[in-house]
């Protein structure tokens, strides 16, 4: 075992501290987590579209097959539009790339997530300039784009120009919610009974950076309900300069207003690891990580 793989194992063993001691899911959310391997599950090819992947991908497991979005790009390109693919997995380890890649030629399309509602699948994506955007598929290879989305203060008036983007939307019998971030300064959150108009809960954001891990910047990646509670995953930056480092963290919400971040992250900030997802397989919770490449982690014993 190799030095920055003990590091993986003794960093996420964290969570388990943070389990017993401040999240009340302690029969739900794994004590520790292990790399599932040290090379990367996927990650960008050679002289091909996607010589390079970024960002939040998303991946779904449905009817047996694992299915991954994943934005890509060729730098040496111009312009170097970032665009959107699609890989299968029958195990969530080894992926097949779609061979109509990319799936949309000539759409920006970066760090997206995806909502199943009834048989239409949602993405709610970032567009050129860090614009959240919406598109819809029925088959999640045939992507419609619906247009950016229009947000709006408390007063109904548009929200201030600039860039919002990592959108995380999540549907309940309220209707739709709607998580993002400005700048990587603080994370939103907006409400829409149409998906034609998302009106700001609070014109003031719901979490902001600090006071450890991520001092800096921070974005929030997915939510997943445990129990009586909202757990999001999220990654944050405590550098104050670029390159900057990025580490995978949790927080958790008994009503989306009001979040508890754990005191460690999931990843140490060498290893920048970013663009996090949780998913449950076989009754066992997954840890995915998706920015640069993707890596998966699995429940160890303690």
């Amino acid at each position: 075992m190799n030095i920055i793989f003990r590091a993986v194992v003794l960093t996420l063993m964290l969570l388990a501290a943070f389990v017993q001691g401040h999240f009340a899911l302690a029969q739900e959310l794994p004590r520790l987590f292990v790399p599932e391997r040290e090379d990367a599950l996927f990650a960008g090819q050679h002289n091909a579209w996607d010589k390079l992947i970024r960002e939040r991908g998303w991946i779904m497991h449905e009817q047996g097959v694992w299915k991954l979005w994943y934005t890509g790009y060729d730098p040496d390109q111009t312009p170097s539009l970032r665009l959107l693919g699609y890989a299968t997995s029958v195990d969530g380890l080894h992926w097949k790339r779609h061979p109509q890649n990319p799936l949309i030629s000539d759409l920006w399309v970066e760090d997206m997530m995806i909502v199943r509602d009834g048989d239409t699948l949602y993405m709610f994506a970032e567009g050129a300039e860090d614009q959240a955007q919406l598109l819809s598929s029925p088959d999640g290879i045939k992507w419609t784009r619906i247009g950016t989305l229009d947000i709006r203060l408390t007063d109904g008036q548009p929200i201030p120009a600039g860039p919002f983007g990592t959108p995380v939307a999540l549907k309940n019998t309220d209707g739709w919610w709607l998580f993002y971030e400005r700048r990587d300064q603080g994370i939103w959150l907006a409400r829409s009974t149409d998906m034609k108009v998302w009106t700001n809960v609070q014109d003031d954001p719901v979490m902001q950076p600090g006071p450890n891990y991520d001092s800096q910047m921070m974005a929030m990646n997915q939510l997943v309900r445990v129990e009586d509670r909202y757990v999001a995953v999220l990654h944050g930056s405590d550098d104050t300069e670029k390159p900057r480092q990025w580490v995978t963290y949790l927080a958790e919400s008994k009503d989306l207003l009001h979040w508890e971040k754990a005191p460690s992250p999931l990843t140490h900030p060498e290893w920048n690891r970013s663009s996090g997802m949780l998913l449950r397989d076989h009754g066992r919770w997954l840890l995915y990580t998706t920015h640069a490449r993707v890596d998966r982690y699995t429940e160890g014993n303690e």
